[in-house]
């Protein structure tokens, strides 16, 4: 009686043979990674299924890493009541999972995992109160998640990342106490987490990244004393990272990062002991990196990168062995040269110390010894001193740059500023496309200095660029500065401008697009305002002065006119954070309406932001740009609604009041938030 029929890796083709049901007494069919076939291109069952169906004792079946194709008939579930465990991964399956499937009551392991299944994960799973291990990633799943599953109260895996699924995180999943790994990852999930999931105390891995997620409450996961794996990367959390996470002993990889998250890195993350990875970047983080993170021995990753952190970096343990990379976009990080930030101000202290001492031994004259004395404490003072203005500087090329640059290298990446290079002019001067000699394309801003105020702005947007350090804000290469020519080196963005998009007959942005662009600017914004211990003021927020790159990622650039928050605005005119969040406010209008604040449309007294308000309670239909919402598109309602909600942020933005209007950090959020429900709508823009 033959009982087992393996021919795994045997190379074996063709399709699989259909009398196997006179193998009556078989319990184990496992014909694994061969290259079988179930038939022709039009046959999409798995006629061999219909066989096994004899094989009453069956209680595995393996055919994965075979490209079967088809799709899973649904007398799958006239299989055997003793079938445990059913792998059918990387088969090339298509179409849905029949909820015959449910049958299958004793099934302890179902693995359809990496095929190109659609439809919904069927609520007949949730009757199989055996199953232990339920894999279906890597697939195209969609609609919710069934609360259905939280039935399976024996489960200890839950695979079901890589899909399309939507909706909110089921909070019941918390009450599945058996699970040991959770993996969400790569939806379009949307909802707060589950407050009740970080009560799973025998939980090994937790994966909920790259969906649409966000936090009621700061995530508190102390309860989580077996965790090895957390990862909630590519969210919308926000909040602080609580001191409880230190108690993670057992915490092999944390990865918080892409999300919003603000506050201090907590000292009590020297209590993760086992800690080999940890990704903090790309958030709002802001103080110290603590020292006492030096004591993770087995720490091997570390990235804190674009956040607002200051401070020394810490030198011993683990960190020896980081690169700068690990560090890199922050507000005023200082340690060893190697990682590419300033030296700490107690180091440049003991240096000049130390040349001093140096001085005296070897018998400096006494003036020698004042010179260097006088140099070294202006430089020391500078250093110390958090300027609370925008001082104008003769000579700007202390810019923190790898290079410096002549004026000849610039004439010749530009052909001699040919006008077929120019990108566009201003009252500033104008801005060129040029290659530098090592074929670096840059944007190169040259300064009118017969303008008044040119030596000013030149000064003001050097001294503002070099101190802003932001993945949305136009990066400044270097600059050229002698007597009769300014001009500053700045990335160049290949998409050109917003007020190019908008307003050309040959550019069109979709709706994904304009909400991207907005929400990259937003960020921008909010760097400025909340992102240095001086808030920047921008002062001229503009379609013009948002610039995009390959990508169609938005930078904010221009800060000729930028300023440091003095006073807060008022009557008198005075600038303030709330300026620039006015500004933005009517970009938002001019972003999804295409009119401009100054077209002849707006007569009299009558504002754009006026017109707006007037306007909005008739429909978005009849605000909208023509170009981007059409009474005959299918997906109308959905588009009017985003763009509805979008347009009471700008008006609540650009509010007559400035106590009145929003904080960028809120926009950011309520943006994002806007974003997730189109896209939860709309699987196909």
């Amino acid at each position: 009686m033959l009982k087992i029929l393996s021919l795994s890796q045997n190379l074996f083709s063709g399709p699989i043979p259909k009398m196997l049901g006179n193998l009556r007494h078989l319990e184990w069919f496992q014909i694994s990674d061969n290259n079988l076939i179930t038939g022709s291109a039009t046959d999409h069952e798995w006629s061999f299924l219909s066989s096994l169906t004899n094989c009453r004792n069956l209680r595995t079946i393996d055919v994965s890493g075979n490209p079967l194709s088809g799709v899973l008939p649904t007398y799958i579930g006239n299989l055997s009541k003793s079938l445990q465990f059913f792998y059918a991964y990387n088969c090339e399956l298509q179409g849905i999972i029949p909820m015959e499937i449910g049958n299958l009551t004793n099934l302890l392991l179902l693995d359809l995992g990496y095929n190109k299944l659609s439809g919904l994960i069927p609520a007949s799973i949730g009757g199989m109160r055996n199953l232990q291990g339920l894999f279906l990633s890597s697939n195209k799943l969609g609609g919710p998640i069934s609360k259905s599953l939280c039935g399976l109260e024996r489960l200890y895996k839950m695979y079901l990342g890589l899909n399309k699924l939507h909706g909110p995180i089921p909070s019941c999943l918390g009450n599945i106490t058996s699970l040991g790994y959770l993996y969400l990852n790569s939806n379009k999930l949307s909802s707060a987490i589950p407050s009740n999931l970080w009560n799973l105390k025998d939980i090994l891995e937790i994966d909920l990244s790259s969906n649409h997620l966000y936090n009621s409450h700061a995530i508190d996961v102390g309860n989580l004393r077996s965790l090895l794996k957390l990862n909630l990367s590519r969210n919308l959390l926000t909040g602080d990272i609580l001191s409880t996470f230190g108690v993670l002993q057992t915490l092999v990889s944390l990865d918080l990062s892409n999300n919003i998250l603000h506050g201090h890195i907590p000292e009590s993350f020297d209590g993760l002991i086992s800690l080999e990875f940890l990704d903090l970047c790309n958030n709002n983080l802001s103080g110290v990196i603590p020292k006492p993170l030096e004591k993770l021995l087995y720490l091997k990753y570390f990235n804190v990168s674009f956040n607002r952190l200051e401070g020394e970096i810490p030198s011993k343990g683990c960190f020896s062995n980081f690169s700068s990379t690990s560090f890199m976009k922050n507000y005023a990080l200082c340690g060893p040269p190697r990682l590419l930030v300033p030296p700490c101000k107690n180091d440049i202290h003991k240096n000049s110390q130390m040349i001093i001492l140096h001085a005296f031994r070897y018998g400096l004259p006494t003036l020698g010894i004042v010179v260097v004395l006088i140099v070294l404490t202006i430089m020391y003072r500078r250093c110390q001193r958090r300027s609370t203005t925008l001082p104008i500087k003769d000579d700007l090329l202390s810019l923190k740059t790898p290079r410096r640059i002549s004026h000849a290298e610039l004439s010749r990446a530009t052909n001699g500023f040919e006008e077929s290079n120019m990108l566009g002019s201003g009252s500033f001067g104008c801005v060129y496309k040029g290659r530098l000699s090592d074929g670096m394309e840059v944007a190169i801003k040259v300064f009118n200095l017969q303008t008044e105020g040119a030596f000013r702005s030149f000064d003001i947007e050097c001294d503002a660029m070099r101190n802003i350090v932001h993945r949305n804000i136009v990066k400044v290469i270097t600059c050229c500065s002698i007597v009769d020519f300014k001009a500053l080196v700045l990335d160049y963005m290949s998409n050109g401008n917003l007020e190019k998009w908008l307003h050309s007959e040959n550019c069109f942005l979709d709706m994904i697009q304009r909400v991207d662009i907005m929400i990259d600017v937003a960020v921008a914004i909010e760097h400025l305002h909340n992102g240095h211990p001086t808030p920047i003021i921008h002062c001229d927020i503009k379609p013009s002065n948002i610039l995009l790159d390959e990508d169609m990622v938005a930078h904010v650039g221009d800060f000729g006119v930028a300023k440091l928050l003095g006073e807060e605005f008022g009557s008198t005119g005075i600038v303030s954070i709330k300026s620039d969040v006015y500004s933005y406010g009517i970009v938002l209008i001019e972003t999804f309406t295409k009119k401009k604040p100054t077209d002849n449309v707006f007569i009299e007294e009558e504002s754009i932001r006026h017109w707006m308000e007037r306007s909005l309670p008739k429909g978005a239909i009849e605000i909208a740009g023509v170009d981007l919402l059409r009474r005959e598109d299918e997906y109308i309602v959905v588009k009017a609604n985003c763009i509805s909600s979008i347009m009471e942020l700008a008006l609540n933005c650009s509010a007559e009041l400035p106590e009145e209007r929003k904080d960028m950090k809120d926009v950011v959020v309520e943006l994002k938030k806007i974003k997730q429900r189109l896209i939860n709508n709309i699987q196909h823009f």
